[in-house]
């Protein structure tokens, strides 16, 4: 039966090790901290890749840059693997992934939110001298009835940045404190 398996993990431990018995010893001796091998590099761009290929983040347009932006990530927070707590740097890499990934959509999000409010703030402007589109065919408001996902994206955006807003300053519930038991006396 043929390996399918695209990540060694036994190997990817195993350099781990070696790269951090490396950078300790570079640390002590305080000369230039060691460089990852290729090996390492190799196994967190495909674990980029193959994760950027399942149908929740493949028809992204930027899925290169959640590609690069999770593999800088993996670089960046390589030293805090732990092999003495655990024995699995596939799951723990690849959380690291999925989580940049996310990052990467929330931002792209933001980006076309802006995109899509100043565009919308432009068709409110359409009917000014200085915006005057009448020679164009276009009548003021008609332009953007066309776009009805883009108000749609809008509003979706905006409320959830409320909803985030209300959770961040709702007030503590006092279940389960002793002052819930006691009671106000």
């Amino acid at each position: 039966m043929a390996n399918t398996e695209y990540v060694n993990n036994a190997t990817l431990l195993q350099e781990l090790i070696i790269h951090r018995k490396a950078m300790r010893k570079a640390k002590r001796a305080k000369q230039e901290l060691p460089l990852l091998n290729d090996y390492i590099g190799t196994c967190f761009l495909k674990i980029a890749d193959h994760m950027s290929r399942k149908p929740r983040f493949l028809y992204y347009s930027f899925r290169q840059d959640m590609i690069s932006e999770a593999v800088e990530l993996c670089v960046r927070y390589v030293n805090n693997f732990d092999p003495a707590k655990s024995k699995n740097p596939f799951a723990y890499f690849t959380q690291i992934t999925y989580h940049a990934f996310f990052h990467r959509i929330n931002k792209e999000r933001k980006q076309l939110y802006l995109r899509y409010k100043s565009t919308e703030l432009l068709g409110l402007l359409q009917g000014t001298p200085l915006h005057d589109t009448k020679d164009l065919g276009i009548e003021r408001g008609k332009a953007f009835k066309v776009y009805e996902n883009i108000s749609d994206f809008i509003q979706t955006f905006e409320q959830s940045r409320k909803q985030k807003k209300r959770r961040k300053t709702a007030k503590p519930t006092t279940r389960g404190t002793l002052k819930s038991f006691i009671g106000d006396k």
